[in-house]
């Protein structure tokens, strides 16, 4: 994952998008880029654990099979809690982007992969999809009642405009701070992991007092390694969460 220009250390080569199978249509790109190859090759492995999974029999279940239900539990005791029986029917979609976001961290970990979730626009989209389903479903199920989410109950009148502007900004800022988050969480994992990676091939490759130093930087790097892999875990459960709770206004918009 480290580039380098000389001896210059460039942590942000890693994130460039670079098309793998050009494809022009009516002079628009439609290339399969790394970062599209590597959003296939996540869903594939959802589809694939998830299958496997779901053909265990009635014994003692296998690995496949135990993670497959574990995950399975898990979101459904997540959003269940969070919007209650009435949510479930979301099931799919919270699980999905779940899983999504998981697998493509974590596959997006080792040196000379892409992280695809480093880049914007892939967690924007996801939080505009969350976002713009909100807003769908909580007017198409409660019509104009629905805006009762930006006038909390029991707030006095003479602050009321005050607060229901704050509820409308705080709103409408969703999308960024749902997206922003994972963005510059695995961003600043990545880049940090390169660093230190190139700065122990650069002691490497110096004089034998340098060597022995390198040590360092590669401990710090299996640590910072180490950490990364739970930051993958929690940034896919923190995004599945905030979506649960998104939804909840969607469903029960006066329930806060």
């Amino acid at each position: 994952m480290a580039g380098e220009a000389g001896s210059a250390i460039n942590p942000i080569e890693q994130f460039s998008i670079t098309p793998i199978i050009p494809i022009r249509i009516a002079g628009h790109d439609f290339s399969l880029t790394n970062s599209s190859l590597y959003m296939v090759i996540a869903v594939a492995i959802v589809c694939l654990v998830m299958t496997a999974g779901a053909r265990g029999g009635p014994g003692v279940p296998g690995r496949l099979q135990s993670a497959a239900e574990l995950a399975y539990e898990f979101i459904a005791g997540m959003l269940r809690s969070a919007t209650g029986e009435k949510g479930m029917r979301f099931f799919p979609m919270v699980f999905t982007i779940f899983m999504f976001v998981l697998v493509i961290n974590l596959i997006g970990l080792p040196a000379y992969t892409f992280e695809v979730t480093a880049q914007i626009v892939i967690t924007a989209a996801l939080a505009l999809l969350v976002f713009l389903t909100v807003i769908v479903v909580g007017l198409k199920e409660h019509g104009l009642h629905w805006f009762k989410l930006f006038v909390p109950s029991g707030v006095p009148i003479y602050i009321l405009p005050l607060v229901v502007a704050i509820e409308i900004i705080s709103f409408l800022t969703r999308p960024l701070s749902h997206s922003v988050r994972l963005f510059a969480n695995m961003l600043a994992g990545h880049i940090m992991l390169s660093v230190l990676g190139s700065f122990s091939v650069m002691l490497l490759g110096a004089g034998i007092v340098f060597k022995v130093l390198a040590v360092v930087p590669i401990v710090m790097n299996v640590g910072v390694f180490a950490l990364e892999l739970l930051v993958a875990f929690l940034q896919a459960y923190v995004f599945a969460m905030l979506t649960c709770m998104y939804l909840n206004d969607a469903i029960h918009p006066g329930g806060h």
